[in-house]
């Protein structure tokens, strides 16, 4: 058992202490107090870890202290024998939680996600699997409580899908579900298959925490405005007033101009509202860009050789090869909630890579 420096714990105490005492004190803006709110929301479970782990230090010690003093009665030294290997498992499953709760956490994992299921090699097969998989998905989502809401599909000539994409919307949900990217393949005969072959074709999943709703705070010392006369052909109505405004927000060199109302105020808070949302759509067209290239790093292209995960329905089971994990329980899984199984085991995996990076394996 690697021990966990105590300076690190003592450290964690103390800034609990500090936020619950600033929170209680009510000395701080309400953008401050939800700051620090989630904050101890974070840190509580970590001191409780800490806690129950120290507890569980010092009845060891005291245990063993009882059983090396020799002045001590003899019973009582037998007693606390006894009760000594008890209190060190309990010791070793407080240590362990300590140090899974100490792990770096990923700032996503609360998030929601965004779940595409595309068909790949397997023509109209590969489609039917892809609408098993995502069947499968809203079922696990249906029994965590999740809620799923389809953003576009594309469905198979024969049924299925060649590409579906969802939102499933729910705490927690990216945590669970993004060890699910890459290539699912599957082996099966096909209804259309008369000869009784086994036929292998894939689909591809990618699982992206969901992005927050862009909030756009536009810099005034960014911005440079001019007004100026409207401009009109001959002919027509021409603002004697410099009532026109082009706003050019010099960070992005966005360039916005207005000159639609006869009041320069109404044409400013126009550009204003017409720059606000220039700059959140560069902002989401450059989101769907990195979504992009998540996307392509993580499903690959959906060739049979690339795969996390094969389903073979004549042998009824499903193999995870990252983790060379195989249930022969290929019904329950696609079924939704049996999918625990396997998720619970990357999880497991995971949480044992990042505790030997942190070298506390």
């Amino acid at each position: 058992m690697i021990p966990i420096p105590p300076e690190r714990l003592d450290a964690i105490l103390t800034r609990h202490d500090i936020v619950t005492a600033t929170l209680a004190a009510g000395t701080v803006d309400s953008e401050s107090v939800v700051q620090l709110s989630r904050e101890l929301s974070d840190l509580d479970p970590v001191v409780a870890a800490i806690h129950a782990y120290r507890a569980a230090a010092a009845n060891l010690a005291g245990i063993e202290a009882m059983i090396d003093e020799p002045g001590s009665d003899a019973e009582m030294r037998a007693l606390a024998a006894e009760e000594k290997p008890e209190a060190e498992g309990a010791l070793l499953k407080a240590h362990r939680e300590l140090q899974l709760i100490l792990l770096p956490k990923d700032a996503a994992d609360e998030k929601s996600a965004i779940l595409e299921v595309r068909a790949g090699t397997g023509g109209d097969e590969a489609a039917l699997f892809a609408g098993d998989l995502f069947r499968m998905y809203a079922k696990y989502a249906e029994s965590k409580g999740w809620r799923v809401e389809v953003i576009s599909e594309s469905e198979g000539t024969m049924g299925g899908y060649r590409e579906v994409v969802a939102e499933v919307k729910g705490r927690g949900v990216f945590a669970r579900l993004k060890f699910e990217s890459g290539a699912h393949r599957v082996q099966r005969v096909p209804e259309t298959e008369t000869q009784g072959r086994i036929h292998t074709s894939a689909a591809t999943v990618a699982v992206l925490p969901e992005a927050e709703e862009v909030d756009i705070a536009v810099n005034e010392a960014d911005l440079k405005i001019d007004t100026m006369r409207a401009q009109g052909a001959g002919g027509q109505h021409v603002n004697k007033t410099e009532s026109a405004i082009r706003i050019t927000h010099m960070p992005s060199g966005i360039v916005v101009f207005v000159q639609e109302e006869r009041s320069q105020h109404k044409n400013r808070a126009r550009a204003m509202a017409l720059l606000r949302s220039k700059l959140y759509d560069a902002e989401r067209s450059a989101k769907d860009s990195a979504r992009a290239a998540d996307r392509k790093a993580q499903v690959g292209s959906g060739d049979r050789s690339e795969r996390i995960r094969t389903y073979n329905f004549p042998q009824g089971r499903v193999t995870d090869h990252r983790i060379n994990l195989t249930l022969y329980k290929l019904e329950e899984v696609l079924a939704g909630p049996a999918l625990d199984d396997l998720v619970d085991a990357l999880v497991t995996e995971h949480q044992a890579e990042l505790l030997a990076a942190e070298g506390m394996a």
